[in-house]
């Protein structure tokens, strides 16, 4: 077929009725805007080739079924005239374009902050996207949830309802790393992607109040109100500027809150649907969900809220594999909520995020006497699903990791529900620097240290696998991995075995999860701005060898054959502000002398050979496939000629 034919083909299926013209469940129609072969319709091994279906999925919400009363403010958004409150998603499907060739299994991407995660370039590149899921034969999906997410090309929406009528205080506090007049009151990270934030009701804005301080919970400063304005709805001017060194924080009056409960919606009643309907656009016997970071977060709020049960009350998701999220949970359901804020050492600060109960089994609080599970209320429905939690070293150390298995006190073990798995990948950051090791713009995130190029995206189609086999019935996955308080590789910072290597001192604390009390309407949804903070929950950290690595978890081969010092932490440069405080997101990579490399391994083929036996054991356990030991072979020479071979 020729490109002209291509395209023309295209153009008629994108004016196509609905696919589906009545779904089953909460999802009422779907508008396929674009659908084609994937890659030109290349084949995937005994699968055979794919397509791409673009498409907005749009559902409606009975606001009285038992399963939705949990959304915030549903009740207050407009309704059609059956009484349903309507929305719409964005969605792209990656599936078989023979049905019986697929191994029945719904892959479901929630997006981070719009962006499709758990394979790349499903919109904008697909010469990127990682075909070994398409080989297994999954059926990929991703579904836009967050009501906010930024103006940029192939992210991916939500068109929320709106609570109209309503006003509330909002808060937005932020650090920058270099001199500004100007500051957005959205949350942004590197790359500007994050939320747009809640747009001030009034530009006078005369009940307004920003504040500066010197540290987290140091007094706050009132910066007088003839000093700054709102030059449009979601941008401040401060006439001395905003400097480094300081967290600035706002709070304003906002109208009209979007119902961002919704988005959880979302995401259960498309994968219900697709479960349930055999006319759905991505149709699959079972289905996982896949978050990183912000969503992983995401797909904890999911289950402890009871969206993992569907309108009707069946298992959605059957498993979940849930990576970096910490003990977190977010700010996904509650009134004038801002999913995009996270929880980093000096802002975001004091979101609603890190809230007990952190276990999947009940734990008691020590202060407040409360006890709770994540799982209670999907164990009283029957529909809990299968878990994995996948944290690095950067989550104990910044995002209260350790929380997850023991009790809030962190002076005993929680024990783990035999549905779930908790893997320690010891000796990666929450995002993987550059390699060769070095540093990123003085604009992004900033570390003293060479950033840690070590990821723990290694691991994920092992784990995919293994979750798969255990959904079947076939096999259970590995047994979990992770820094225990009986063995002593789970300590205070205080009793780490060494507090400094090769000259580079350790960080003196980790993150300890702030008590926050959201106030006297938190149960109805609506916090407090800001929150009162009532001390911390206590974070534990992996111990080390001496030469500073992590013992207990899962090792990538660099940790048993090591070139350098790979942490989940890394201090922040004097010229962001803040010197000294952990940087947000990354590692560090401190390197052996070259002295001590050669000493270990005297050639490039030496190197390789004990890299090649660390990567090989981990395929007999399960934590690699064998498809990935190419690369890792052929970028374990190139290490070896990084940290050997003089400049």
């Amino acid at each position: 077929m020729t490109t002209r034919s291509s395209a023309a083909l295209l153009t008629l299926l994108c004016f196509l009725p609905p696919l589906v013209p009545e779904a089953a469940a909460a999802v009422t129609h779907v508008d396929v805007t674009a659908r084609g072969d994937l890659l030109g319709g290349k084949p995937f091994g005994s699968v055979g080739s794919y397509e791409k279906i673009v498409a907005r999925v749009h559902f409606a919400l009975d606001p009285a079924n038992p399963h939705n009363r949990v959304i915030v403010d549903l009740d207050r958004a407009p309704r059609n005239d059956k009484g349903a409150v309507e929305l719409w998603a964005d969605v792209v499907v990656l599936r078989p374009k023979e049905r019986g060739r697929g191994n029945g299994t719904l892959l479901v991407d929630v997006p981070n902050r719009g962006g499709p995660l758990s394979w790349r370039g499903t919109i904008a590149n697909e010469s990127e996207i990682d075909t070994w899921y398409l080989r297994q034969g999954y059926t990929l999906a991703s579904v836009g949830w967050q009501f906010d997410v930024r103006e940029a090309a192939g992210l991916l929406r939500l068109a929320a309802p709106v609570a109209r009528g309503i006003t509330g205080r909002v808060r937005s506090d932020f650090v920058v790393t270099e001199r500004s007049t100007e500051h957005s009151v959205a949350h942004i990270i590197q790359d500007a992607v994050g939320g747009t934030g809640y747009p001030v009701a009034d530009l006078a804005a005369h009940d307004a109040i920003l504040t500066e301080r010197d540290a987290q919970l140091s007094a706050r400063r009132t910066i007088p109100r003839q000093q700054w304005r709102f030059t449009d709805g979601r941008t401040l001017h401060f006439d001395d500027a905003f400097v480094p060194g300081r967290i600035y924080e706002v709070i304003y009056t906002a109208s009209d809150p979007a119902v961002v409960g919704t988005g959880l919606a979302a995401v259960r009643d498309f994968t219900d649907y697709c479960k349930r309907d055999a006319n759905a656009i991505a149709p699959a016997s079972r289905a996982y969900g896949f978050g990183i970071s912000q969503t992983g977060r995401f797909l904890r709020h999911l289950v402890y809220q009871g969206f993992n049960a569907s309108e009707s009350g069946a298992r959605v998701f059957d498993g979940l594999l849930v990576y970096v999220a910490g003990a977190g949970r977010g700010s996904f359901n509650h009134r004038f909520a801002q999913p995009s804020r996270d929880s980093q050492t000096l802002s975001p600060l004091f979101y609603p995020n890190d809230l007990f109960p952190f276990t999947d089994l009940p734990a008691t609080d020590p202060v407040t006497g409360k006890r709770e599970g994540l799982l209670d209320r999907a164990r009283v429905e029957g529909v809990v699903p299968k878990i994995f939690y996948v944290n690095t070293a950067y989550e104990y150390w910044s995002r209260g990791g350790s929380l997850i298995h023991t009790t809030p006190d962190a002076t005993a073990e929680v024990e783990l529900p035999d549905e779930v798995r908790v893997y320690f990948i010891a000796g990666v950051g929450h995002v993987p620097g550059p390699f060769p090791p070095g540093h990123r713009p003085i604009r992004e995130i900033v570390g003293q240290q060479p950033e840690n190029p070590s990821s723990y995206f290694l691991f994920r189609r092992a784990l995919l696998a293994a979750m798969d086999s255990w959904v079947r019935g076939e096999e259970p996955p590995p047994p979990s991995r992770y820094p225990r308080l009986a063995d002593h590789t789970l300590v205070p910072v205080a009793d780490l075995a060494v507090k400094k290597v090769n000259g580079i001192e350790f960080p003196r604390e980790a993150y300890q999860p702030y008590r926050i009390e959201p106030g006297p309407e938190w149960p109805k949804g609506i916090t407090a701005e800001p929150p009162a903070v009532a001390g911390t929950y206590p974070a534990l950290v992996p111990q080390v060898r001496e030469d500073g690595n992590d013992i207990a978890g899962v090792h990538r081969p660099e940790i048993d054959a090591p070139l350098a010092t790979y942490t989940g932490w890394n201090l922040r440069d004097a010229k962001t502000g803040f010197g000294g405080a952990r940087a947000s997101f990354i590692g560090s990579y401190i390197a052996l002398p070259r002295d001590q490399v050669l000493s270990r391994y005297r050639t490039a083929d030496e190197y390789a050979g004990a890299y090649a036996a660390a990567a090989v054991a981990l395929v007999r356990q399960r934590f690699l496939v064998a498809d990935d030991l190419p690369a890792l072979l052929e970028g374990a020479v190139k290490q070896w000629q990084f940290a050997a071979v003089a400049p």
